[in-house]
This record gives C-alpha cells, sequence and structure tokens, in this order.
C-alpha cells in the first residue's frame, strides 16, 4: 500500500512547527545525541534540525495527513486529467481554424490523393467510400466559413472549462470542486448520447471517470450539503490535524 504522508515529505520535504504552547512543544520536540529533532506534522517522523515554522498553534500550516493526504492526490491525478484534455480540444480548436482559412486547398489535395490511395485499400481490404472518417472529412470540408468559426470557439470554450477545472483541482479550492463537479455534469448527458451512437473503448472509460469522479467529489468533499456538508467538511480538515490530534490528547490527560 503507498504511504502517502512518505511519498509527500519526499518530495516536499518534512513539515515540523515549533508552537508557542510548552505542553504541546514538549510533544513534537525530541532531544538526541545529534541535536534537537521535530516531529514532523505530515509522517509524524522525528527530524532532527531546526523546525520550518514556528508560532502559536492556531498559525500552523494546514498539513493534510491520512484520508486527506489521498483525496489530495487523488484530486491532482484529475486535474492532470483535465489538463490533458483541454490540450486535447486546444489543439482540435487549432485544426478547425487551420482548415477554415485553407478549405478550399486542403479540399483540393484531399480529394486528389484519395485515388492514390485505393490500390493499398484494395491490398487491406478497406473501401474509403464506406469510410465514415473519409466521410467526415468530406463533411467538414462543405461547411462554410463562419460555421467552422463557431466549431472552434465552441472547442476553445471546452478547453477553457477544462482549464478552471484543472486549476481548480490542483490548487485544492472549494469553488475549484463544485466547478468540476457543476461543469462534468453538465456534459454527462452528452456523451452518454455519444455512447448510444457509437460505442468505443475511449469514450466508455471518459464516461466512467466522469461518473466516478462527481460521485466521489459530491461525497467526499461533502458538496452541496451532502454527508455532512460544508460544516463537517471543515471539522474533519481540524480534527485531521496533528495539532488538533495532540490537544485533544493534552485535554484527555487534564
Amino acid at each position: 500500500m503507498i504511504n502517502f504522508a512518505l511519498r509527500s515529505c519526499g518530495l516536499r520535504g518534512h513539515a515540523t512547527f515549533d508552537p508557542d504552547e510548552q505542553a504541546l512543544r514538549e510533544r513534537l520536540r525530541v532531544d538526541t545525541p545529534v541535536g534537537e529533532a521535530w516531529r514532523c506534522l505530515r509522517c509524524e517522523t522525528f527530524v532532527v534540525g531546526e523546525p520550518r515554522h514556528r508560532g502559536p498553534a492556531d498559525t500552523a500550516p494546514e498539513i493534510p495527513r491520512g484520508r486527506l493526504l489521498r483525496d489530495r492526490t487523488l484530486m491532482r491525478l484529475l486535474a492532470v486529467e483535465r489538463l490533458f484534455r483541454g490540450l486535447v480540444f486546444v489543439l482540435l480548436a487549432f485544426g478547425v481554424v487551420k482548415v477554415r482559412g485553407s478549405r478550399e486547398h486542403l479540399q483540393q489535395v484531399f480529394e486528389r490523393d484519395i485515388p492514390l490511395i485505393r490500390p493499398l485499400a484494395d491490398q487491406i481490404g478497406w473501401n474509403p467510400d464506406n469510410s465514415k472518417v473519409i466521410h467526415h472529412i468530406g463533411q467538414a470540408f462543405s461547411l462554410s466559413a463562419s460555421t467552422l468559426m463557431w466549431v472552434a470557439v465552441g472547442l476553445a470554450a471546452y478547453a477553457a472549462i477544462e482549464f478552471i477545472e484543472a486549476i481548480g483541482l490542483w490548487m485544492m479550492k472549494r469553488w475549484g470542486e463544485y466547478f468540476a463537479v457543476i461543469a462534468t455534469s453538465i456534459f454527462l448527458p452528452l456523451e452518454i448520447y455519444e455512447l448510444f451512437e457509437k460505442q468505443t473503448v475511449l469514450r466508455v472509460l471518459a464516461l466512467l471517470v466522469n461518473i466516478v469522479a462527481v460521485v466521489w467529489l459530491l461525497w467526499s468533499k461533502r458538496l452541496f450539503g451532502l454527508n455532512g456538508g460544508g460544516k463537517a467538511y471543515e471539522e474533519e480538515h481540524r480534527a485531521e490535524s496533528l495539532l488538533s490530534v495532540e490537544r485533544a490528547g493534552l485535554a484527555e490527560n487534564s
């Protein structure tokens, strides 16, 4: 099983903190033969050297641990997937604009070169006349310049939505979670319709990823009042803090 805490500390360094409160300080600091060591707020390992931060316990940085740290990793993986989608749609929009600018020339080249591939097509048993790909390319050339421009605008707008999702999810912003759920849910009916039109492995995987992402975000991030809502979400973050755990331990012992 992946230890997300050690993995994160390996990438970012340990999160050590020296609280002003003496009782908490004693729980986070030990003396060693090579000097003082401080307990990492993320992986709980004692690290020799000066703490990275100091101050009152209430000013300590929020360090996700346990499930919250795992969720952060999953959200960033989802953000990378959204970024990749956005880049794909940017390339598609750019391609449509290029076709719009030289549509007549490309159509002439296309119609001129199609007969040249027929001998090869006959060898592999492929009939270009019945090919949906060839048919769709021919339809694209028949579209007007204004229609192609609107197609490019639509693709660019969709790419922008994907980029906003990626930024919000990567930065772990609450608005990013809401935006991702709303934006993804809006396009689910279209993805389902496309799946009924033609089933492909890529379409099935994309639909499953989006459905799982929406359900997971709604429940684990307690959006729209689900699973306890925003108050439960904030309390969970406070409870996962190591300093909160140490405070609770002091309260029990007092």
